[in-house]
């Protein structure tokens, strides 16, 4: 009885240490692909938030300097041109129309929209500050939803609106990228996400993140 109480330990110990390595045999090609999904996951959600943080700077940049795409030359934000009055003073749709026309080519209203596009621009591409450009962006893209008005079938004039989805156009999955980028810490993987998180005003205030 004592060899069998003296041996069982060590027997124990043997066939546990076995069934250790038997379950992590196993078990690891399974953790292998799950962290290469997430690896796989996060540089693609990188990407995302690069692509779309260049498509709200080259908006800034063309308005700014009239890089001769969207915006000539003539009509830069620097030449003097308003880039908002010839935007919103066309609206003809919506039940803000009143309400864009009014506003558009004030210069309050060129600054926020400028000012905008280049913060959410940078937060993006830096991947800082994700929170808050999800929040500025998602404000910018639904009042420019609003005023392109997808749900009209026809303009002020009578004439189609041309929309193609009443609903879910790009301005809405735009958004919804941005919400998604700033709820998964997109900005850690090829970004600034971790250094700016570290920065102590940003501990202290996790809507800054």
């Amino acid at each position: 009885m004592a060899v069998h109480h003296a041996h069982a330990p060590r027997l124990a110990h043997r066939f546990g240490t076995g069934l250790r390595r038997h379950t992590s045999a196993h078990a690891t090609p399974d953790a292998a692909h799950s962290t290469s999904v997430t690896t796989t996951g996060a540089r693609a959600l990188a990407t995302a938030r690069v692509g779309l943080g260049f498509v709200f700077l080259w908006a800034f940049l063309d308005k700014t300097f009239g890089l001769g795409y969207a915006t000539r030359s003539a009509n830069s934000w620097l030449d003097g041109t308003s880039p908002t009055k010839g935007f919103l003073s066309h609206v003809s749709a919506g039940p803000l129309q009143s309400t864009f026309h009014h506003w558009a080519g004030h210069a309050w209203v060129d600054w926020l929209f400028m000012l905008g596009l280049l913060g959410i621009g940078l937060a993006l591409i830096g991947g800082i500050a994700l929170r808050v450009a999800a929040l500025s962006g998602t404000l910018l893209l639904a009042l420019m939803w609003a005023a392109e008005w997808p749900p009209a079938r026809h303009l002020a004039t009578g004439a189609g609106s041309g929309s193609s989805n009443p609903v879910a156009d790009y301005h809405l999955i735009y958004a919804l990228l941005l919400i998604a980028l700033a709820t998964t810490a997109a900005g850690d993987t090829w970004g600034l996400g971790r250094r700016w998180a570290a920065l102590p005003i940003v501990r202290d205030h996790a809507w800054l993140r």
